[in-house]
Formats: C-alpha cells, sequence, structure tokens
C-alpha cells in the first residue's frame, strides 16, 4: 500500500549534500504499480539541474550520463515539494492534479541577472514558483510488462496521447510569476510489413504570461554520448529556448530488413535504424529579454557573445543512422546536425550509444 524511495548524496566541489524521498500511498487494493492505479505522492528533493533537462529518481543509461561532452558548467539547484493525485481508468484514460513548489538557484556560470548578464553584482539569488498542474492521458489498449515493484508499457501501433496543463501562481508561498503553460504529445508505431516499423513523437507547446528564461522551453539538449530518443542529441545545454514551439521525432527500425539478406549479419540478428529529428520555436516579444528589461538576460559566453538562441529562422535539425541489438543490449548511433552548425562549440556529427534490452 506504501512504497516509499529515497537517495542521499554529497557533492565533494560544491560541498553540499543532495537528496530525495517520496512517499507514495495506493487508494485501491491493488499495488502502486499494478492497472489501474489510483494512488497520492508526495515528495521532497534537493539537488542540481541542468537547465532543460528534468530532475528524476532514476534516469536510463546511466553510465553513459555521466560522461559528458563539451562545456557543462552552467546549472541550478532546484528545492522542489510536490504533491500528485493519480487516477487510471480501465479504458486507458488517466489523469493527474499536481502541485509543486520550486525554488531554483543559479550555479557555476550561470547567474539571474536582469541588468547584464557578465557584471555580476546584481545577480537575484533565488527564482520561486508554485505551480499547480493537470496531466491527461489516453494509451487505448496499453498493456505493459508487469513487476511485483515495477510496470514498463510496450509500444504497440495504438496511439497515446498526453496534454499537460499547468498554470503558475503568482504570490502562493512567494511565487514571484503567474504564467500558464500548455504541452501536447503524441505518439504512435506505425508498423511497415518487411520494411519493419516507425515510431513518431509530435509534441507542441505554448506558454502564456512572461516568464524570465528558466521558465520557457529549454529545449531537451544531450551533452552526454548515451542516446536519447526524445532529446536532440548534438544540441548544447540551454542552446535554444522558445515559449512556443513544435518538434517531430521518427525513428524507423527495418527490423532486419537489410541485414537479413547477408548470411554474417543475419546470423547476428542486428538491426537496421534510420532517425530524424525537428524542432521549430519562436519568443514573443513579452519573454525576449531584448524586448522587456525586467526579465533576466539569456546566457552569454565569457566574451559577451551569445550562447542561448531562438529557433526563428530556422528549424533545428538533425538525423542519423545506427545499428540495434548488438550483443541483444547495445544500439550505435552516428548523427548528424544539419542546422545551425556555425553557433560556437556545437558538434556537426557525433555518435551516441544506447543500452537497452529487445526481447
Amino acid at each position: 500500500k506504501i512504497f516509499l524511495e529515497t537517495y542521499l548524496a554529497y557533492g565533494f566541489k560544491d560541498e553540499r549534500y543532495k537528496g530525495y524521498l517520496g512517499a507514495t500511498y495506493s487508494l485501491s487494493k491493488r499495488t502502486i504499480w499494478q492497472f489501474p492505479v489510483k494512488s497520492i505522492k508526495v515528495s521532497y528533493q534537493y539537488d542540481t539541474k541542468i537547465p532543460g533537462q528534468d530532475l528524476q529518481f532514476v534516469q536510463e543509461s546511466s553510465f553513459l550520463l555521466s560522461f559528458k561532452r563539451g562545456v557543462n558548467d552552467k546549472y541550478l539547484y532546484n528545492e522542489t515539494y510536490a504533491f500528485e493525485y493519480l487516477n487510471e481508468f480501465r479504458n486507458h484514460f488517466s489523469y493527474a492534479l499536481g502541485f509543486k513548489y520550486v525554488q531554483q538557484q543559479a550555479a557555476g556560470s550561470l547567474h539571474f541577472n536582469q541588468v547584464s548578464y557578465i557584471d555580476r553584482l546584481n545577480d537575484i539569488k533565488y527564482l520561486t514558483t508554485s505551480e499547480a498542474s493537470l496531466i491527461l492521458r489516453y494509451a487505448p489498449n496499453e498493456i505493459f510488462y508487469q513487476g511485483k515493484v515495477y510496470r514498463s508499457p510496450i509500444t504497440t501501433k495504438y496511439p497515446v496521447f498526453t496534454l499537460r496543463m499547468a498554470s503558475g501562481v503568482k504570490d502562493l508561498f512567494g511565487a514571484e510569476y503567474e504564467y500558464q503553460k500548455i504541452t501536447l504529445n503524441i505518439s504512435k508505431r506505425f508498423y511497415l510489413s518487411q520494411l519493419g516499423f516507425t515510431d513518431v513523437t509530435f509534441e507542441g507547446g505554448k506558454i502564456i504570461g512572461q516568464v524570465p528564461f528558466p521558465l520557457l522551453y529549454i529545449h531537451r539538449a544531450n551533452q552526454s554520448y548515451s542516446y536519447q530518443l526524445q532529446s536532440y542529441n548534438l544540441m548544447n545545454f540551454l542552446e535554444f529556448v522558445s515559449d512556443e514551439y513544435e518538434g517531430l521525432n521518427a525513428d524507423h527500425n527495418f527490423n532486419g530488413f537489410l541485414f537479413n539478406k547477408v548470411p554474417l549479419f543475419k546470423r547476428l540478428k542486428w538491426r537496421e535504424l534510420v532517425t530524424m529529428k525537428i524542432l521549430y520555436g519562436t519568443i514573443s516579444n513579452q519573454n525576449n529579454p531584448s524586448s522587456e528589461a525586467s526579465l533576466y538576460k539569456l546566457p552569454t559566453q565569457e566574451d559577451g557573445s551569445p550562447l542561448t538562441y531562438s529557433l526563428e529562422s530556422k528549424p533545428y535539425i538533425e538525423g542519423g543512422v545506427g545499428i540495434g541489438n548488438i550483443f541483444r543490449f547495445l544500439r550505435v548511433d552516428l548523427i548528424k546536425r544539419f542546422s545551425y552548425t556555425h553557433n560556437p562549440r556545437v558538434s556537426e556529427i557525433g555518435i551516441r550509444f544506447k543500452m537497452k534490452f529487445d526481447f
């Protein structure tokens, strides 16, 4: 009925403790993993966070994520109190009501400043938000790998729809901003007979209200050597922000259609992969620090040159080819970046790895 989870860590460089404590209580006779779930969860977390990356209790490919490329010296200390009520129905519709209080403190070479990013005399120490949220999800005919203390959804031909709505409540517990954030995600697998299958994900979002850059959509970048399905694997952290965006990801698995014609590859059971990711976004004048003096200045390089950009001139595009099911668990991708290649400190091409067991 009750599940507790926690961790405790200590950073020798910043000499700070980090930790998490969460408790989930099942409101039905089932466990908190057994469909359909009806539960309440409360949690507290204090940890570092890279802007644009969601804090999670456990992340996939944790070993590969520990190796980073490029400069990674801008991060946040996040203190988060959260509550969530989750209710799943047998028709595979679910909703989650939530509330979280977050206090963010800039760290490393990241800072909050309304006057000049280089001049640190006027830095703002904390950014405080109180946010109520509603998540609606519909996954018709969804099935799971079910364990005693976990469950994992199995991808099928049926689409999954997720609508996230959040509202910032100004002045509640010292919160500084009022805003609304709406995000829609639709994912579906298309089976193409002998040609394998394609996983397609569309996501779009919009922010209503005026917010500083840490509350904008900071697009999911990846500076590790782990291939991340829903991140942009050649984008740098904090490179692009938007208050409205649309993105389309396609990941095609030929499922051996080509390799099976070569006897050696057929015995190895390798899988051929092709990927493409496209992202377009904009920043309205009310959320652009160049137009609004009251907003935090966008991060810059040490010499004052731009570090963070909008996507208004053209979309961000990256694509790649890969091989999966190596030794039954390893995926290797060669990724190419096709746009914004002249931004400083970016990689136009790279190799990424992902560990996943295919059954």
